[in-house]
């Protein structure tokens, strides 16, 4: 039975529709906004680099991806690339 689960758990997640990396949650983020606010609309970055007080975050891949700088742990700018 766990096997069973296991199994289907990782195939939903597997899903192109499981993503939270949509157009749709890429356009509720706004300037001023949370880090941990982000995270709830387009799940955890896959890389940050913090230069100079400021902490750069990407979301996703060469296809499609999301960019987010943050300033004071609040968004001060961000950009989207081939989300549809």
């Amino acid at each position: 039975m766990n096997i069973k689960m296991t199994v289907c758990a990782a195939l939903l997640l597997s899903l192109p529709g499981c993503s939270k990396l949509t157009l749709e949650n890429y356009s509720k983020i706004e300037p001023g906004m949370r880090f941990d606010e982000v995270i709830e609309l387009i799940g955890r970055p896959e890389k940050c680099d913090d230069v100079l007080g400021l902490r750069n975050c990407s979301w996703g891949d060469e296809k499609r991806s999301v960019s987010v700088t943050f300033a004071g742990g609040k968004v001060l700018l961000f950009t989207s690339s081939n989300l549809n």
